[in-house]
């Protein structure tokens, strides 16, 4: 069950939900609408022969920071990263990311498969921006970029985000070895078990 307008903003009021910032005007029936910041991630694709995720292969990349009045153009067929504004997050509820149908129909997708925020997850949210269009599209910061949802879980999760997510407090990270995210595992596995001695 997704969580309507007026469930959000008790949310927020209780601490259940956690957005820094709560504008009550960025509130839609069944969501929240959250704003693009002014960094991005940019592939350096000169320098980058080939992606091999495999082996573990991935392309050099630099970050570019604009004005908060200055504007970033994506051409078409670009792929980078962004960030948000708004940090957010939540113990209870699973978040979802959508886009903003005025967006889409510009050819501007914001996730490619990456829409979900686990409980336990606090962050801004990068976004994996990627023009669609023939045409450059204008980003600039603070516009509304996506919108995010909030449903409720059958019943509490058994692995804790804090501890086992692969991006726990490195969001803005380029990217993070799902290696790292199996030693993750084992050490709250091997602390869990520890605490259960007790």
């Amino acid at each position: 069950m997704f969580l309507s307008d007026r469930e959000i903003r008790e949310a927020v009021k209780d601490g259940s939900i956690l957005i820094d910032g709560f504008d009550e005007g960025r509130l839609q029936p069944a969501s929240y609408d959250i704003l693009l910041g002014n960094k991005f991630i940019v592939h350096n694709t000169q320098s980058t022969p080939a992606i091999d995720p495999v082996n573990k292969i991935y392309p050099e990349a630099r970050e570019i920071v604009v004005d908060n009045d200055g504007s970033f153009i994506l051409h078409p067929g670009i792929s980078i990263l962004g960030t948000s504004v708004d940090y957010f997050g939540s113990d209870k509820y699973l978040i979802h990311l959508s886009g903003k149908s005025s967006l889409a129909r510009i050819g501007l997708v914001i996730h490619n498969t990456a829409g979900i925020i686990n409980p336990g997850h606090f962050l801004n949210i990068t976004f994996e921006l990627c023009n669609l269009n023939q045409i450059p599209i204008i980003l600039r910061p603070n516009m509304r970029i996506g919108q995010i949802l909030f449903s409720e879980l059958s019943s509490a999760p058994m692995k804790d985000y804090k501890i086992t997510g692969r991006y726990q407090g490195r969001d803005w990270q380029h990217f993070v070895s799902p290696r790292e995210e199996e030693r993750k595992a084992v050490k709250a596995g091997i602390k869990s078990r520890t605490r259960s001695k007790r």
